[in-house]
């Protein structure tokens, strides 16, 4: 039995369609205290706060399961040594060590953790394959030459932040890199790129705001700040790849046109992209190269 601690974003949803597509039983939420994941109430939801995972580990254990897949962006929580029940009290110690090494040395000891416990970790894309595209170009805009020299110059880059646990994407143009990644994320470092009267036109419409964000572009009223530039994205170096994988999704192509981007370029098998047909179809209608990148390729 498959338990799945759920955090906030498209992923989770992504993995029951996936699991529910594949005719296979729906996996146990585990849903940590100040985080909602959307997904179908009719899911058995096991409620936690980090002060009381080894009560959890123990129920999950009762209940059956025995693989626990992480998904979903969960900030990392204040712990309340107040609130650290008995079973685990024994955790604790090596879990806050280990967050202050930052988000990939808290994910190692979590996962850690599981395994001592007796539970298998698995990747989400190991559960639902489709998340990770097949490696080339996606849709019919093809990449230029100068994106090539910006791939190459944003792979170079996106290792020396993974290195400093510091991000996992970037903006480059012309061999310059215009924005890195932070800890609000890609879609975050992207709309800092857009048009200021488009973002704060945002009212939860997708489709609305790219449209007006677009047609401002056409119109004139607004030049794209970003002009020709690439994102890239990949996987820190030597990330274990079972949990925190970088994901893309439709909002990330949406925003990418905003900005005035040529193209959008992602690690083979080291990327998830939610909803890969409509990532696709943005891309397409929007002049945009969607490019999945072989590491090194030239």
């Amino acid at each position: 039995m498959l338990a799945l601690i759920a955090g906030e974003g498209g992923l989770p949803p992504a993995m029951v369609a996936a699991l529910r597509a594949q005719g296979q039983p729906d996996p146990v939420i585990c849903q940590m205290a100040g985080f909602a994941p959307d997904l179908p109430d009719d899911l058995r939801r096991k409620h936690f706060r980090l002060e009381t995972l080894g009560t959890l580990l123990a129920d999950l254990r009762a209940m059956g399961v025995t693989d626990i897949c992480m998904a979903g962006r969960v900030r990392r929580p204040d712990i309340d040594k107040g609130a650290i029940n008995a079973a685990t009290a024994p955790l604790i110690a090596r879990l806050a060590d280990a967050m202050a090494l930052g988000d990939d040395g808290t994910l190692r000891a979590i996962i850690a953790v599981l395994e001592d416990a007796g539970f298998t970790v698995r990747a989400a894309h190991d559960i639902a394959p489709d998340l990770l595209p097949r490696t080339g170009v996606q849709g019919r805009v093809q990449p230029k030459d100068r994106h090539i020299g910006d791939a190459t110059r944003g792979e170079a880059m996106v290792a020396v932040m993974g290195r400093a646990d510091s991000g996992q994407a970037c903006v480059v143009r012309g061999g310059e890199v215009l924005a890195t990644e932070g800890p609000d994320g890609t879609d975050a470092m992207i709309a800092a790129l857009c048009v200021p009267s488009v973002q704060t036109a945002y009212d939860g419409d997708p489709f609305t705001w790219v449209f007006e964000g677009v047609m401002d572009l056409i119109r004139g009223d607004a030049p794209a700040p970003a002009q020709g530039a690439i994102l890239f994205k990949a996987p820190k170096p030597g990330q274990d790849r079972r949990v925190d994988l970088p994901t893309i999704g439709p909002r990330t192509f949406m925003l990418a046109a905003e900005a005035g981007f040529d193209a959008v370029v992602i690690e083979a098998g080291g990327v998830i992209v939610l909803d890969q047909p409509q990532c696709v179809a943005i891309a397409d209608a929007m002049g945009i190269a969607f490019w999945v990148r072989e590491r090194g390729a030239s």
